[in-house]
């Protein structure tokens, strides 16, 4: 197979990594599938050599003057600005840690059921997800006693209802982020259907 050069080839390289990661998730190691399979056969044998089991990521942030700071990674040259929430004294109009943070599950979940959908040929019209959350002020500060994810699925039919529900739920269990927190995590899909299911008048 001849080699795509650029960053098409590495964004190409990228989903294809994400897409084995989870497949080894949800059927287990060892098993292989055809998708996985095929998947693989994009890569070079070096490329296969870069499927870590473990992987860094690493941020840098700076309070850099007033009531504001700014967060980078090396993954994209896009610098974001925060504050702390306009309660806590921060500035209106800015993101805050604890955006960030929903953000961070919001956006791991939407990228799993993306490539769960994918990986088992799930079509779909559309995907929304909603996350909240909420603190409490205990003895030692602020903590977070609860995140809720709600997403809500829209179909064009009925008919991949039940589907739909598994992948949710999956997603939910598969999601990266959701998993590394320990605040009681709430989830409550929802399943809209765009086409109403035809009558039988006779």
């Amino acid at each position: 197979m001849g080699r795509v050069g650029g960053s098409k080839r590495t964004v190409e390289f990228v989903q294809c990594l994400n897409l084995v990661r989870l497949i080894i998730m949800v059927e287990g190691p060892g098993i292989p599938s055809r998708s996985e399979i095929v998947c693989l056969g994009a890569l070079t044998v070096s490329e296969v050599g870069q499927m870590e089991e473990v992987n860094r990521y690493r941020i840098q942030a700076w309070w850099t003057s007033g009531r504001t700071g700014i967060a980078r990674t090396d993954s994209t040259p896009t610098a974001i600005h925060f504050t702390a929430p306009p309660q806590f004294g921060g500035l209106e109009g800015r993101w805050t840690p604890e955006d960030l943070l929903l953000t961070a599950v919001a956006s791991c979940y939407t990228t799993t059921f993306r490539a769960l959908a994918d990986y088992s040929t799930f079509k779909y019209a559309d995907l929304e997800v909603e996350v909240d959350a909420t603190t409490q002020k205990v003895d030692s500060g602020y903590r977070f006693i609860e995140i809720v994810t709600r997403p809500k699925l829209t179909l064009e039919t009925e008919e991949g209802r039940d589907r739909a529900t598994r992948l949710l739920q999956k997603a939910q269990e598969l999601c990266l982020v959701a998993r590394a927190l320990s605040v009681p995590h709430g989830f409550e899909p929802c399943i809209r259907i765009t086409k109403a299911a035809p009558t039988n008048n006779t």
